[in-house]
This record gives C-alpha cells, structure tokens and sequence, in this order.
C-alpha cells in the first residue's frame, strides 16, 4: 500500500518529468529534428539515454526473479560493458560518418534496398512482439503488486491495477514520445536515469541491511550484526541450502538451461546485435552533434551498463536470502510468493522487496523509478519504431513526402505503436508465466545470429555483396523463427529436445556465417569504389583523420577502465562461492 508521501513523490515525478519535456521542446520541422534531435544532442545525455533505453522494467522484474530463482545465470547479459565500447570504437564510425539515419539504411548503403526491406520488416515485428509487449507487461505487474487499491469501475467492470498501469504509462510514454521526439526522449531520459539509480539502491540497501541484522550464523561462527554482514549471510544461505551451483556464474555444459558454451557464444551474439546493430540503441548515439560526443556517450554508457548485476540482479539474490531464512521485517516473516508448483514466483521478488523492505516515501520513490525504467524504455522504443517506419518503410514507398509529412508520420506511428503495445498486453500476460527476462535472452537468441554475421562480415570483408547479406538475413531468420515456433507451439520441453536454446544460437550464428559466404562468392564482388568508408578495407586517408581527430587519451582511458571494471567482476564471481 502507498502511503501519502509515496504518492507526493511519485507527482513530483511527473512534475519534473514534465518540465523537462517543456525545456526541451522545440519546433519539429524536419524528420532529423525529430527522429535525432537535429544531431545536436552532448555525450552525457546520449550515455544515460542508452542506459535508460535499456533498463526497462522487464530488467526490475525480470532480472531481480533471475537472481532470486537461479544466480548469477543471467550475469553474462548484463556484463555487456565491454561491447558497448567495442561498439564505440568499432562500428559508430562508420555509422556517425555515413550520416545515416538507421541501421536499414546503413545495410542499403553497404549492400543494396532488398536488404535495408529485410531487416527494417523485420525489426519493426521484432519491437511490437518482444520487446514493447514485455516492457508494458512487466510494467503492469509491478502496479498489480504494489498498487492493488487503484481501481476503477466503469459500467459495473471492475479495472485493475494492472491494466491502469499499463495504460496510463504506455499513454503518457506515447504523448512525450510524439510531442518532443528524440530531444524530449533522450533528455527525460537523462534525469530518469538517476532515478532509476536512487530507487533501485535504495532496494538493495534496505535488502543488505534487514540481511546484515538478521542474526544468521555465519560461516566463522559468528552472527550477522551489521549491514556489511548482508554479503556473507547471501554466501552462507546459499551454501546451507545446497545451491552453489545452481546461483554460481558457470555451469555444466550439459545444463539444461545455461550451459557454459551456450551461454558465452548467445550472450556475445545478442550483445554485439543489440549494443552494435539496434537501432534502439545505436539512434542515441546519431543523434550526438559529432563524431566525439557520440563516442564519449557510449563511453558513458558503458560505465552506466556496470551497475545492473548490482542494482536488479543482486536484489533478488538477497529476497532468495531473505525469504528461506524467514527475516522478520515490520513484524512479519518476509515471504515470495509461490508458483502453483510451490517454487519462488521469480516475477514476483522485485515488488516484493519494495512492498515489504521499504519505508513510506521510499516506497514512492522506487515506485517512481519503476514507472521512469517503463516510460523510458517505452518511449525510446516508439522513437526507434517511428524512425524505422517512416525512414525506411514510408519515405521509401513515398520519396517526394515533405519534411513535415515525415514528422506527422512519425507521430502517427507512434501514437499506433501505443495501441498495439496494449492490444499486446493480454497475449503477454498469457503467455508469460514467470521468468520474463530468460524469455526475453531466449527470443532474442534466435533473432541475432543473422544480423550480427551480415553487419560484421559486411564491415570486415570486403568480398561480401548483396546476394550475400540477402540470403543471410532471409536464411537466418527463417530458421530462427523456426526454432522459436517449435518452442511455442510444442513448448519449452520439445524445443530443448530437439536443441537447446543457446547451442543453437551458435549453430544459427555458424549457419548465418557459412550462408553468406557462400553465397556471395556465388554473385561478382562489389565495386570497391562503392564500398569508400563501409569497409575497414575500403578507408581513405579524410576519413581516417576525421575518426583520429575524434577522440584523445581521456577516450582510451576511459574506455579501459570500463573494460578492466568487467574482468574485475568476472574474476570475483568466478570464485565467489569457493
């Protein structure tokens, strides 16, 4: 239940929220006004854009109920750091100097149109069936578990929560996504990203601190007295309960859910696809106003996208904790609730923490960070989804479409974009059950291989042409949608009987590899004229010292910082239960 002063910070939110979108409103009268904010946005709101953009609420949800059911599993997803830097250095170039506008069109200017169809269509099913229907999903459950007393009765129907939430969020993302653009996105985005952080610490502290003064025995002998106590309470239940495994950061390759190999090969495929290819993400960095400000807020990015094991995945390793050791809090044992199967609902853990843990005004707090984690990734979601329509589907079909045509366009497309992320709402939450954000890694295992073979071997071969990313991109995705039918029309059992998820990320990375070699060398090389600044092969001396003269040594230190940040991690939770 919210109390008085939850509900005042959470329209402090709001309020602020819309300042910010009146401070940053400005006319929208050309389609890069809109879609890229007129390239004129600085590297720290482009960093904190790209981590808001990606921390929705499937990751408070979902990546909390990872940690509480199975560890560390989900770690190597979140330790993407690196490739964001990989991303910085290797692939926003030629993106940045192309002065494209998306990643189909950057596929058309390397290959051919056939490609920039195929994955423009495909992209834009991709965002309505995945990701805006699991962002609103998980949105909506979190107002179901923490605000059960909102409801309204219209014409003798009760509507719940969940649907409240879901509908007012999507509606209110919709609104400052289609007034502002990628301005209003990207600069709400800025101020979200510290609320997202402050909620989610204020978890984690109050999680360490009931932990830390449980009095659980420890492994010394002694009791838990103090808050720094909280880490070695986590170890000890987990060690007492026979789930070192189980919460570990490797496993068996013969596990059925994150072999070892499965897992390293599909969480660098999804993550090279995502933080290089997307245009979900890669549109914060075009819309820098130049070469440096869109290296530099990768840069940025990359020490923002440290914190997400900390913030969500940790969290629900100490509700596990907090749950078997039955800690009182506020005079009553602290519980999870349970599947019919008697397992922890995983779904269920993060609401859980802030229901319980949190004091008022706390509560409201995070409540606000939540519904921040939900609309920026909405919004941005709209933003991309717009661009890709009216950019590559639209303009192509219509080219003599005036710039303000193209702006109303994306504001109609993304005002369709909110409807259907509703109309997806129910289907999400019928087939959901539990476990979001492994279902989200899953799906998107099947959908990465091709992108990620076309996009590299594109850059780094010069041979390759458009026969070659054409019969990849249709191939690979063909078998990839293949593989996921069988998961949803015989289940999860008959998916992993015929492979499991993973391994057949890399065969299908493998396969995407092979098919577009292979056909290639069956059609002429392309022109290497035509290939000038889209091949590492094909760069002339301008454009070597353009991307010299964009950074100095505070990029490269900054960037091995980042990546010696990850290897610290890595090599703390390798032994971590030992």
């Amino acid at each position: 239940m919210l109390a008085g002063l939850d509900w005042l910070v959470i329209l402090g939110y709001f309020g602020l929220l819309a300042a910010v979108v009146m401070f940053t409103k400005r006319k929208q009268e050309t389609g890069e006004d809109f879609f890229l904010g007129g390239r004129s946005v600085g590297w720290l709101a482009i960093g904190a854009s790209i981590f808001a953009a990606n921390i929705g609420s499937e990751h408070l949800i979902g990546l909390a109920g990872s940690g509480a059911v199975c560890g560390l599993s989900q770690s190597h997803w979140e330790f993407h750091a690196w490739v964001l830097i990989l991303m910085s250095w290797v692939f926003l170039p030629f993106y940045y100097n192309s002065g494209v506008s998306t990643m189909p069109e950057f596929l058309e200017r390397r290959f051919g149109a056939k490609a920039r169809w195929i994955l423009s269509l495909v992209s834009l099913a991709a965002y309505v069936l995945t990701k805006i229907s699991v962002t609103v999903y998980a949105g909506a459950l979190f107002f179901e578990v923490m605000m059960p007393e909102v409801n309204l009765t219209v014409g003798g129907t009760t509507v719940s929560s969940f649907w409240i939430g879901a509908i007012a969020t999507v509606t209110l993302a919709g609104i400052y996504s289609s007034f502002g653009g990628l301005t209003a996105v990207v600069y709400t985005d800025l101020v979200q990203t510290f609320i997202i952080l402050a909620g989610t610490l204020a978890v984690t502290g109050f999680a360490f601190h009931y932990l830390g003064h449980s009095g659980v025995a420890l492994a010394d002998g002694s009791t838990a007295q103090s808050i720094t106590d909280g880490w070695q309470v986590l170890k000890a239940t987990i060690k007492s309960t026979g789930n070192v495994e189980q919460f570990g950061l490797w496993h068996s390759l013969s596990h059925k859910a994150f072999p070892w190999l499965g897992v390293v090969v599909a969480s660098v495929t999804i993550g090279v696809w995502y933080w290089c290819t997307d245009q979900f993400i890669i549109q914060r960095t075009l819309s820098a106003k130049n070469l440096t400000n869109a290296r530099r807020g990768a840069i940025w990015g990359g020490f923002l996208k440290l914190s997400p094991v900390f913030l969500f995945l940790v969290p629900g390793m100490l509700g596990f904790a907090l749950h078997h050791n039955q800690i009182a809090v506020n005079g009553s044992a602290f519980a999870i609730p349970l599947k019919e199967s008697g397992a922890l609902n995983g779904d269920a853990v993060f609401p859980t923490l802030v229901r319980t843990l949190l004091p008022i005004g706390f509560r409201g707090l995070v409540v606000a960070g939540m519904i921040a984690a939900l609309m920026s990734s909405l919004a941005s979601l709209f933003n991309s989804v717009s661009t890709l329509f009216t950019v590559d589907v639209y303009q192509k079909l219509k080219p003599e479409t005036s710039q303000k045509a193209l702006v109303r366009i994306g504001r109609l497309t993304t005002i369709s974009m909110t409807a259907l992320g509703i109309i997806w709402v129910p289907i999400m939450k019928a087939i959901a059950g539990g476990g979001l954000y492994q279902y989200i890694q899953s799906v998107q295992s099947f959908l990465a291989p091709p992108i990620v073979a076309v996009f590299v071997l594109g850059l780094f071969w010069k041979r390759m042409n458009l026969r070659g990313a054409v019969w990849g991109l249709g191939l690979g995705f063909a078998l990839g949608m293949a593989k996921l039918a069988v998961n949803a029309v015989w289940g999860g059992e008959a998916g992993f009987a015929l492979i499991q998820d993973f391994y057949f990320s890399g065969l299908l990375l493998a396969a995407s590899i092979a098919i577009v070699i292979c056909a290639s060398l069956s059609a002429p090389p392309p022109d290497p004229a035509h290939l000038t600044g889209l091949n590492f092969a094909c760069l002339d001396a301008e454009y070597r010292r353009k991307n010299r003269a964009s950074w100095n040594w505070a990029d490269v230190v900054a960037s091995c910082v980042v990546v010696g940040l990850v290897v610290c991690a890595y090599i703390y939770f390798w032994t971590w239960l030992d």
